[in-house]
């Protein structure tokens, strides 16, 4: 038997009055999911453990088995854990956002934070910004700002996903970008009086480099200021095959999914033109899992889709419904078309880990549905795959990381 996990980051939604009281997810043509729908078992799961914040950390950790009140100890470890980030017993790390603050105040506590992923960056321009950042930090400015080349560490990462590691640091209280969106940045910024400076200051560095000059003529949003925020120490994973008896492979282009997969001893295959984002290479994630499960000798593989994520996070209904077909048109449909026709017995478990509602652009706590298709044992299942359907089942599962043992029959 073979296992494939098909994850649509942030994909669960709230009815919306523009869709007719339908969720995003309800609005898109899904036939390949709702096929599955007919004979799968569906139901509703809780990722995030009451009390701890909504993310994709915790709910991703969840979803692959490890309860995150046990093993989570900040997101940007993880993050660390990807990118071969160096930590040490009492270093700590912080995501580091390029973001998109307003540009007419005066004074930087009162600029607004407009888009969380700067427009979604290419990694290579976002690279060119953090390397500016790294150089004029480690410069100062003529004795009188301090030098920050000791004791920070800065890394490049993914599009608007970059990291920073505090030597001998302390694990501070942060707010992450995506939460507070159009809102006045001053109650929000770090307490700790480094990392405030170094966000003032990135501004200045950041907003009239040429990359910024152009994409503010290309009618893009300029990344013109750092955010941290995620901060945690070095995280302890067990291994997933020694936990679960199945060799894992982790198909993503979010570095905090491939920490999560280098943490468990899971193997990061890399797709070519995955990105993130809501034109990421769909069709080329679904058949790198193909590959995997059929000659690469690999038993379970997870696929993570972020793009309904950052759609929630725009605001934008018509995208993630976007993103949802292309997710049941490019992934679903072909990885289930060609495990059959390669006569594979597989489990397959869609959901997502968490919802994003357009109306509030961040992550909420909710429970989300979820839907296990067995290709050799249908049951009687519901005619299509949503949150109203797997709320109809009465299926519920309280902890989310128990979740995966149903889905390896354990």
């Amino acid at each position: 038997m073979k296992y494939i996990v098909i994850l649509c980051d942030g994909m669960a939604d709230e009815p919306l009055e523009k869709l007719g009281g339908k969720t995003p997810l309800e609005a898109a043509r899904t036939p390949n999911m709702d096929r599955l729908a007919k004979c799968a078992e569906i139901g509703m799961v809780r990722t995030v453990p009451e009390g701890m914040a909504p993310g994709s950390d915790t709910a991703n950790l969840s979803v692959i088995g490890y309860d995150p009140e046990k093993y989570y100890s900040g997101r940007s470890p993880l993050e660390a854990l990807s990118i071969g980030a160096e930590m040490g017993e009492h270093d700590v790390s912080f995501r580091c956002n390029l973001v998109t603050l307003s540009e007419e105040e005066e004074q930087y506590e009162e600029r607004t934070i407009l888009d969380h992923s700067s427009g979604e960056i290419s990694t290579e321009d976002a690279a060119v910004l953090i390397q500016a950042l790294k150089d004029e930090f480690a410069r100062g400015s003529a004795g009188e700002r301090p030098c920050y080349s000791e004791g920070y560490t800065f890394y490049a990462g993914t599009s608007y996903r970059h990291l920073l590691i505090q030597n001998n640091g302390k694990v501070s209280e942060l707010t992450a970008p995506h939460d507070i969106l159009t809102r006045r940045i001053g109650e929000y910024l770090p307490s700790d009086p480094v990392l405030r400076d170094m966000m003032v200051r990135s501004y200045d560095i950041l907003k009239d480099h040429p990359i910024n000059v152009k994409r503010r003529k290309e009618g893009k949003n300029p990344a013109n200021s750092a955010w941290f925020w995620g901060a945690g120490t070095r995280p302890a994973l067990s291994s997933f095959e020694k936990k679960n008896g199945v060799k894992g492979a982790m198909i993503s282009a979010v570095d905090l999914l491939k920490g999560i997969a280098v943490g468990a001893e899971m193997h990061n295959i890399i797709v070519e033109g995955a990105n993130g984002g809501l034109h990421t290479n769909y069709r080329g994630k679904g058949e790198a899992a193909v590959k995997a499960l059929t000659e690469d000798g690999y038993d379970f593989v997870y696929v993570h889709i972020e793009a309904p994520d950052e759609m929630g996070h725009q605001g934008s209904a018509e995208d993630k419904i976007s993103a949802i077909e292309y997710i049941d048109d490019q992934v679903v449909g072909p990885v289930t078309a060609a495990l059959d026709k390669a006569g594979v017995d597989y489990r397959m478990l869609i959901m997502p880990d968490h919802p994003t509602p357009v109306r509030v652009r961040t992550h909420t706590a909710d429970p989300v549905p979820y839907m296990i298709y067995d290709s050799t044992r249908p049951v009687q299942g519901k005619d299509s795959y949503s949150e109203k359907s797997g709320q109809e089942t009465g299926m519920f599962v309280e902890k989310g990381y128990t979740l995966i043992d149903r889905l390896l029959e354990k």
